[in-house]
């Protein structure tokens, strides 16, 4: 069992996504999706998102940025179980100021328009926490489960 983070970077309407295109070995191999990763040891999900966005974009994000939007359990045949912890945060423009990585070693980055996100090669499941994400949803639990790549069910729990 895996604990990740994932975020999805917001300025002008657009989200900063990760397009993975240069692994050979990769559950999210040419698909698109937001910056995070893997926790290290004695990292809180705030803390690897804050090291993930520095480490895949070269911003230094302030956690007070951050925006802990909700848990994602991955259940999957081939890759097992994750719990992804979902950020966004709003980038302000002085925050741009330095160029960011237009790459890094999984893929090429790009700002995508938040509306034009769902037609993008995304995991069927990332559409409905996009759409949660999207109505301002509180903070809340989905779950995901899949075969291969096919999304084969989903529960969502609101927060208590």
């Amino acid at each position: 069992m895996r604990n990740t983070t994932l975020c999805y970077l917001e300025n002008r309407g657009r989200y900063l996504m990760l397009h993975r295109v240069k692994k050979t070995v990769d559950e999210n191999k040419d698909k698109w999706i937001g910056v995070g990763g893997k926790f290290e040891e004695g990292e809180s999900p705030e803390d690897c998102a804050v090291r993930e966005i520095r480490e895949e974009t070269g911003l230094l994000l302030s956690p007070a940025l951050l925006r802990f939007r909700a848990v994602v359990t991955f259940v999957s045949d081939e890759w097992g179980t994750e719990y992804m912890h979902l950020f966004t945060a709003h980038i302000p423009d002085d925050q741009l100021s330095l160029p960011l990585r237009t790459e890094n070693e999984e893929g090429k980055l790009e700002w995508v328009p938040v509306e034009e996100v769902e037609n993008l090669p995304i995991w069927e499941g990332d559409r409905i926490f996009l759409r949660l994400l999207a109505k301002d949803t509180p903070f809340f639990s989905l779950k995901l489960e899949y075969r291969g790549d096919k999304l084969i069910a989903h529960t969502l729990h609101p927060s208590l």
